[in-house]
């Protein structure tokens, strides 16, 4: 069975969307919450209370972008 989201040359195998996760709505883990600090940080940006799993991997997504880090 092949994920249709799965990307030959990504070595993590498939990539779900955070909304399709069935922990996505659970409170952020504590590794996402200290890398969107410091990716908030270096983006100057504001990080919204109350974020899902699921909005914090998004948002940690749009901070990558914003910093050049990551992907």
């Amino acid at each position: 069975m092949t994920d249709r989201n799965s990307d030959p040359a990504d070595p993590r195998g498939a990539i779900k969307d955070p909304d399709e996760w069935v922990t996505g709505e659970e409170p952020p883990t504590a590794a996402q919450e200290s890398y969107l600090a410091t990716l908030a940080r270096e983006a100057d940006a504001e990080v919204p209370e109350g974020l899902t799993k699921a909005e914090a991997s998004k948002r940690i997504d749009e901070l990558q972008e914003e910093t050049g880090r990551g992907r």
